[in-house]
């Protein structure tokens, strides 16, 4: 490492959406920023990516499950400004379609579980209305005549995560981020002590100065080296196939997103769908599967039949970052000069203006968010048993697992 060389104020390690947008909204505070992404910024998870942003669709059961929902909520409101100024940046549309969502059920099983998730929603205080099976089609044509019946959650939308990642870039690259591409980090380097980080080191040996490190890696966060066991945090890869198909006809089967048991459908603004997706724990494994994309196809087929006449463009397989708790780890960490922004599992893209926003405010030393308590990076090593290896809670009730 040079002697003369300068370290920038941020580092950040990662360039997905959430690396990427943090970034940007760095950068525009003033803030030098170098960003290093292990290969193409923009190229991984986030490029497999659906671009829902349903807060409200997607809100689960349990402590963790309304969290969660209070984070998706708040940036769901962020999504229409932040792709104002995106578009306005990089001058091109990111393809954000507020048209809503609904969840569909095709048989009487499904219907019952949809009317139990309509009540959940009521208690929170959401926007979902009931839909019988005429009004569903009403509203979408290009449902199969079998729906039994349908909700409607007019706040949760859609965006194309692939321009939102050139607009991104772009928009980094005006701004002067320094953009290294095909820059693996490797591990983390800590001064003698061990307790602050000062620089990173590179799959090829090269040693990185940083002022603070943010640490964006998604799902191989786990596979960089260098920090103390009470600085790590649990983050593993969940690996989900998707498809993307064509209408030759153009846009107008749906404009809605259609959600389904095991599955959903998203249009774009230009005639093309994303179906998915697939949930597995398969580790790195990147490999598509002939079940997992039958599975896929087979369901949306029966749902919304003019499906199967559309082309086949791309079948895809990415990496989601998940936690335990399926909450993302956002804030400053054990080690001081490390902020973390990882472990998004399924949200990352709904999630990215909020990330952007709560990590810049801590880089800038203000005033903490409340939001950050739900997301703190310190909450995993709180619960006694938790292996960082495995992402699993050990206990000597090993067997109930």
């Amino acid at each position: 490492m040079p002697e003369d060389a300068k370290s920038p104020d941020v580092t950040i390690v990662g360039g997905g959406i959430i690396g990427l947008s943090i970034a940007w909204r760095a950068r525009a505070q003033g803030l030098s920023v170098t960003l290093l992404e292990r290969d193409a910024a923009g190229r991984g998870t986030s490029y497999v990516a659906a671009g829902m942003l349903a807060p409200v669709a997607e809100v689960e059961f349990g402590a963790a499950g309304r969290r969660l929902l209070e984070l998706g909520l708040r940036s769901a409101e962020m999504w229409p400004g932040f792709a104002a100024e995106l578009e306005e940046a990089a001058d091109m549309d990111v393809n954000l379609l507020q048209t809503g969502t609904l969840m569909v059920a095709r048989d009487e099983d499904e219907a019952r579980e949809l009317e139990r998730q309509l009540a959940f929603r009521e208690s929170l205080g959401l926007r979902a209305e009931r839909l019988r099976p005429s009004e569903a089609r009403e509203r979408e044509p290009g449902l199969a005549p079998g729906v039994r019946l349908a909700l409607e959650a007019p706040e949760d939308h859609s965006v194309d995560p692939r321009l939102v990642l050139t607009a991104l870039r772009s928009a980094c690259v005006s701004a002067g981020v320094q953009l290294r591409e095909h820059a693996p980090v490797a591990h983390v380097q800590l001064d003698a002590p061990g307790e602050r980080v000062t620089g990173v080191a590179l799959a090829g040996g090269e040693g990185v100065l940083v002022g603070q490190v943010v640490m964006a890696a998604g799902a191989w966060t786990g596979q960089i080296a260098g920090l103390p066991r009470d600085a790590q945090v649990p983050v593993r890869p969940v690996k989900g196939q998707i498809l993307r198909l064509r209408d030759p006809a153009g846009a107008g089967l749906l404009r809605r997103v259609v959600r389904f048991e095991g599955g959903y459908i998203v249009p774009r603004a230009d005639g093309r769908y994303v179906l998915g997706a697939t949930v597995e724990e398969k580790g790195f494994e990147l490999s598509p599967t002939v079940g997992g994309t039958y599975e896929l196809l087979r369901d949306a087929g029966e749902l919304v039949p003019g499906a199967s006449e559309l082309q086949i463009e791309e079948l895809c397989v990415g990496l989601r970052p998940g936690t335990p708790d399926n909450t993302p780890v956002i804030g400053p960490g054990a080690a001081r000069g490390l902020t973390w922004a990882t472990g998004h599992h399924r949200n990352g893209i709904l999630l990215a203006p909020l990330t952007a926003g709560l990590v810049v405010e801590t880089l800038l030393g203000k005033t903490e968010d409340p939001l950050l308590c739900a997301c703190d990076p310190g909450r995993f090593m709180r619960v006694s048993g938790w292996d960082l290896q495995s992402n699993e809670l050990q206990s000597s009730i090993g067997a109930q697992r």
